[in-house]
Protein backbone atom coordinates (compact mmCIF):
# COMPACT_ATOMS: atom_id res chain seq x y z
CA UNK A 1 0.00 0.00 0.00
CA UNK A 2 1.34 3.61 -0.98
CA UNK A 3 1.71 6.13 1.33
CA UNK A 4 -1.07 8.96 0.83
CA UNK A 5 0.77 12.22 -0.28
CA UNK A 6 -1.73 14.77 1.71
CA UNK A 7 -2.13 18.15 2.34
CA UNK A 8 -4.04 19.77 5.19
CA UNK A 9 -6.75 21.50 4.53
CA UNK A 10 -7.71 24.00 7.32
CA UNK A 11 -11.41 25.46 6.40
CA UNK A 12 -12.55 28.56 7.92
CA UNK A 13 -11.31 28.58 11.46
CA UNK A 14 -12.47 32.52 11.92
CA UNK A 15 -13.78 34.62 14.77
CA UNK A 16 -17.27 34.23 13.58
CA UNK A 17 -17.17 30.62 14.86
CA UNK A 18 -15.90 31.79 18.03
CA UNK A 19 -16.93 35.33 18.96
CA UNK A 20 -19.05 36.53 16.24
CA UNK A 21 -22.76 35.26 15.04
CA UNK A 22 -22.33 31.74 14.26
CA UNK A 23 -21.14 30.02 17.02
CA UNK A 24 -20.00 26.32 16.55
CA UNK A 25 -21.49 24.21 19.42
CA UNK A 26 -21.26 20.46 18.64
CA UNK A 27 -18.70 19.77 19.08
CA UNK A 28 -17.68 21.77 21.78
CA UNK A 29 -14.99 24.19 20.23
CA UNK A 30 -12.90 23.69 23.57
CA UNK A 31 -12.25 20.55 21.96
CA UNK A 32 -12.02 21.01 17.92
CA UNK A 33 -10.11 24.30 18.06
CA UNK A 34 -7.23 22.68 19.83
CA UNK A 35 -7.37 19.69 17.82
CA UNK A 36 -7.70 21.56 14.57
CA UNK A 37 -3.88 23.06 16.16
CA UNK A 38 -2.86 19.68 16.92
CA UNK A 39 -3.35 18.59 12.77
CA UNK A 40 -1.15 21.67 12.00
CA UNK A 41 1.27 21.25 13.94
CA UNK A 42 1.48 17.21 12.83
CA UNK A 43 1.55 18.09 9.62
CA UNK A 44 3.99 20.87 9.70
CA UNK A 45 6.26 17.91 11.61
CA UNK A 46 5.93 15.22 8.97
CA UNK A 47 6.75 18.40 5.31
CA UNK A 48 2.67 17.64 5.10
CA UNK A 49 1.62 21.08 3.49
CA UNK A 50 -0.85 23.42 5.35
CA UNK A 51 -3.52 25.32 3.05
CA UNK A 52 -5.58 27.70 5.41
CA UNK A 53 -8.55 28.77 3.73
CA UNK A 54 -10.61 32.09 4.72
CA UNK A 55 -14.10 32.85 3.86
CA UNK A 56 -14.31 36.79 3.11
CA UNK A 57 -17.70 38.58 2.37
CA UNK A 58 -18.20 42.34 1.14
CA UNK A 59 -17.64 44.73 3.49
CA UNK A 60 -20.93 45.89 5.60
CA UNK A 61 -22.26 42.02 5.13
CA UNK A 62 -23.54 40.81 8.56
CA UNK A 63 -21.07 37.86 8.62
CA UNK A 64 -17.39 37.06 7.34
CA UNK A 65 -17.29 40.68 6.29
CA UNK A 66 -13.74 42.45 4.88
CA UNK A 67 -11.79 43.33 7.58
CA UNK A 68 -13.90 42.82 10.10
CA UNK A 69 -13.10 41.07 13.24
CA UNK A 70 -15.18 38.07 12.69
CA UNK A 71 -13.18 37.51 9.22
CA UNK A 72 -9.90 37.14 10.90
CA UNK A 73 -8.91 33.64 11.24
CA UNK A 74 -8.55 32.79 15.03
CA UNK A 75 -5.27 33.62 16.81
CA UNK A 76 -4.63 30.04 17.27
CA UNK A 77 -4.48 29.39 13.57
CA UNK A 78 -3.13 32.73 12.46
CA UNK A 79 0.28 32.11 14.75
CA UNK A 80 0.88 28.71 12.92
CA UNK A 81 2.81 27.87 10.05
CA UNK A 82 1.45 27.37 6.80
CA UNK A 83 2.31 26.87 3.47
CA UNK A 84 -1.09 28.77 1.59
CA UNK A 85 -3.60 31.09 2.52
CA UNK A 86 -6.78 31.16 0.38
CA UNK A 87 -9.49 33.37 0.42
CA UNK A 88 -12.87 32.51 -1.01
CA UNK A 89 -16.62 33.30 -1.59
CA UNK A 90 -18.57 30.12 -1.73
CA UNK A 91 -18.62 27.07 0.39
CA UNK A 92 -16.23 24.81 -1.74
CA UNK A 93 -12.23 25.86 -0.92
CA UNK A 94 -12.15 25.02 -5.27
CA UNK A 95 -14.53 27.34 -6.49
CA UNK A 96 -12.96 30.77 -7.62
CA UNK A 97 -9.57 29.83 -6.07
CA UNK A 98 -6.25 28.29 -6.82
CA UNK A 99 -6.92 25.37 -4.51
CA UNK A 100 -6.73 22.78 -7.26
CA UNK A 101 -4.01 24.10 -9.55
CA UNK A 102 -1.74 24.73 -6.36
CA UNK A 103 -2.51 21.15 -5.01
CA UNK A 104 -1.72 19.16 -8.74
CA UNK A 105 1.22 21.28 -9.10
CA UNK A 106 2.34 19.54 -5.73
CA UNK A 107 0.91 15.96 -6.71
CA UNK A 108 -0.94 15.87 -3.51
CA UNK A 109 -3.52 12.86 -4.00
CA UNK A 110 -5.29 13.00 -0.37
CA UNK A 111 -7.18 16.33 0.71
CA UNK A 112 -7.39 15.84 5.29
CA UNK A 113 -9.85 18.15 6.17
CA UNK A 114 -10.25 19.82 9.28
CA UNK A 115 -12.01 23.16 9.92
CA UNK A 116 -15.81 24.37 9.84
CA UNK A 117 -18.71 24.35 9.03
CA UNK A 118 -18.68 20.12 8.86
CA UNK A 119 -21.85 20.30 7.14
CA UNK A 120 -21.21 23.62 4.82
CA UNK A 121 -18.27 24.45 3.60
CA UNK A 122 -16.71 21.14 4.98
CA UNK A 123 -19.22 19.32 3.09
CA UNK A 124 -18.71 21.29 -0.29
CA UNK A 125 -15.02 20.68 0.11
CA UNK A 126 -15.20 17.06 0.76
CA UNK A 127 -18.00 16.64 -2.73
CA UNK A 128 -15.80 18.87 -4.55
CA UNK A 129 -12.47 17.18 -4.06
CA UNK A 130 -13.82 13.41 -4.24
CA UNK A 131 -15.54 13.96 -7.40
CA UNK A 132 -12.48 15.63 -8.73
CA UNK A 133 -10.69 12.16 -8.25
CA UNK A 134 -9.01 13.30 -4.86
CA UNK A 135 -8.91 10.72 -1.60
CA UNK A 136 -10.33 12.57 1.31
CA UNK A 137 -10.13 12.63 4.82
CA UNK A 138 -12.60 14.58 7.13
CA UNK A 139 -11.17 14.51 11.48
CA UNK A 140 -15.10 14.36 13.30
CA UNK A 141 -13.53 16.13 16.28
CA UNK A 142 -11.42 18.63 14.63
CA UNK A 143 -14.70 20.28 13.01
CA UNK A 144 -18.37 21.04 14.06
CA UNK A 145 -21.76 22.28 13.45
CA UNK A 146 -24.48 24.82 14.56
CA UNK A 147 -28.01 24.19 15.12
CA UNK A 148 -30.58 25.58 12.20
CA UNK A 149 -34.33 26.15 12.43
CA UNK A 150 -36.30 27.54 9.04
CA UNK A 151 -39.04 26.40 7.30
CA UNK A 152 -37.65 23.16 6.64
CA UNK A 153 -37.46 22.28 10.33
CA UNK A 154 -34.80 22.32 13.21
CA UNK A 155 -32.22 19.95 13.99
CA UNK A 156 -29.62 20.52 16.61
CA UNK A 157 -25.91 21.23 15.75
CA UNK A 158 -25.14 17.44 17.24
CA UNK A 159 -27.81 16.05 15.06
CA UNK A 160 -26.16 18.00 12.10
CA UNK A 161 -22.59 16.69 12.17
CA UNK A 162 -23.23 13.30 13.37
CA UNK A 163 -25.78 13.15 9.70
CA UNK A 164 -23.03 14.82 7.40
CA UNK A 165 -20.28 12.83 9.15
CA UNK A 166 -21.97 9.30 9.08
CA UNK A 167 -23.17 10.13 5.21
CA UNK A 168 -19.30 11.27 4.14
CA UNK A 169 -18.01 8.11 5.56
CA UNK A 170 -20.15 5.94 2.92
CA UNK A 171 -17.53 7.00 0.24
CA UNK A 172 -16.89 10.63 -0.33
CA UNK A 173 -14.13 10.48 2.82
CA UNK A 174 -12.37 8.75 5.01
CA UNK A 175 -13.67 9.83 8.78
CA UNK A 176 -11.18 9.92 11.34
CA UNK A 177 -10.24 11.09 14.94
CA UNK A 178 -7.41 13.80 15.35
CA UNK A 179 -5.56 10.89 17.38
CA UNK A 180 -6.07 7.94 14.43
CA UNK A 181 -5.10 10.94 11.67
CA UNK A 182 -1.84 11.54 13.47
CA UNK A 183 -1.27 7.84 14.29
CA UNK A 184 -1.35 7.82 10.47
CA UNK A 185 0.32 10.52 9.55
CA UNK A 186 3.53 9.25 11.45
CA UNK A 187 3.27 5.73 9.94
CA UNK A 188 2.81 7.30 6.42
CA UNK A 189 -0.18 5.05 6.23
CA UNK A 190 -3.69 5.75 4.79
CA UNK A 191 -6.88 5.56 6.90
CA UNK A 192 -9.17 2.60 6.38
CA UNK A 193 -11.71 3.22 3.92
CA UNK A 194 -14.78 4.04 3.66
CA UNK A 195 -17.71 0.90 3.70
CA UNK A 196 -19.87 2.62 1.29
CA UNK A 197 -23.24 3.25 0.39
CA UNK A 198 -23.87 -0.68 0.43
CA UNK A 199 -21.91 -1.67 3.32
CA UNK A 200 -23.29 1.17 5.27
CA UNK A 201 -26.57 0.19 4.53
CA UNK A 202 -26.12 -3.09 5.10
CA UNK A 203 -24.88 -2.70 8.66
CA UNK A 204 -27.54 -0.93 9.38
CA UNK A 205 -30.34 -2.97 8.91
CA UNK A 206 -28.79 -5.71 10.17
CA UNK A 207 -28.77 -4.44 13.83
Amino acid sequence: MSSPKRALIVIDVQNEYFSGKLGISYPDPAITLPNVGRAMDAASAAGIPVVVVQHITPPGTPIFAEGSHGAALHPSIAERPRDHLISKQLASCFTGTDLADWLRSRDIDTLSIVGYMTHNCDAATVLHASHDGWQVELLNDASGSLPYRNRAGSASAEEIHRVFTVVMQTGFAAVASTDDWIAAVQAGQPLAASEGVLGSHLQAVAQ
